[in-house]
């Protein structure tokens, strides 16, 4: 009886670890960033921000000195000239929150250049993970830069590097540095 016992329990356990998943984690933040087209791609996003940045800081260096020359003058306006004041600096305070929400709102132009930016390199990571999974047979493979806690890893479950050589050789130069 004992016998028949361990038999079904080896019998489960081997039909088990037949059927477990190989798993690999990889790190998408660090293959973007040894990516030399994405930090170019980068850069570019980054600039058109510090431009649109330096519009908002106009505007809003232009609001502050209307309204400080409203506030001190407002008492010599009357009537028409008052309103007509008041309009152009609630104006340039409408346009101000208009342009910020605009450029840099949840979907404004920062968040649909970053998209633009970021889905072609997606794009090449994904295949190459795929790839890299099929190569090496695994079933499941977690990404650690998404929040994703990985306490332990053993380097051999490690396929960041792998699929960023099959990145780098595919765009023809060599990413610097190693992880």
């Amino acid at each position: 009886m004992k016998n028949r016992i361990l038999l079904v329990v080896a019998f489960l356990l081997i039909t088990v670890s037949a059927h477990a998943q190989k798993m690999g984690v990889v790190d998408t933040d660090y293959i973007l960033q040894r990516l030399p087209q994405y930090k170019e791609a980068e850069g570019r996003l980054n600039s058109q921000v510090d431009t649109w940045q330096k519009e908002i800081q106009n505007l809003q260096a232009e609001y502050e000195r209307k309204k400080s020359a409203f506030d001190s003058e407002k008492v010599l306006l009357i009537g028409e000239q008052l309103k007509q004041r008041e309009r152009e600096v609630a104006d340039l305070d409408r346009n101000i929150k208009t342009t910020l929400s605009l450029r840099f709102g949840t979907n404004g132009e920062i968040a649909k250049l970053r998209a633009n930016l970021t889905q072609p390199f997606q794009d090449q990571i994904w295949e190459a993970i795929r790839t890299v999974s099929e190569k090496n047979g695994l079933g499941i493979v977690l990404d650690k830069s998404n929040n994703i806690s990985v306490i332990f890893l053993q380097k051999r479950y490690d396929y960041t590097d792998k699929v960023l050589d099959l990145l780098t050789k595919n765009t023809g130069s060599k990413a610097a540095g190693s992880k």
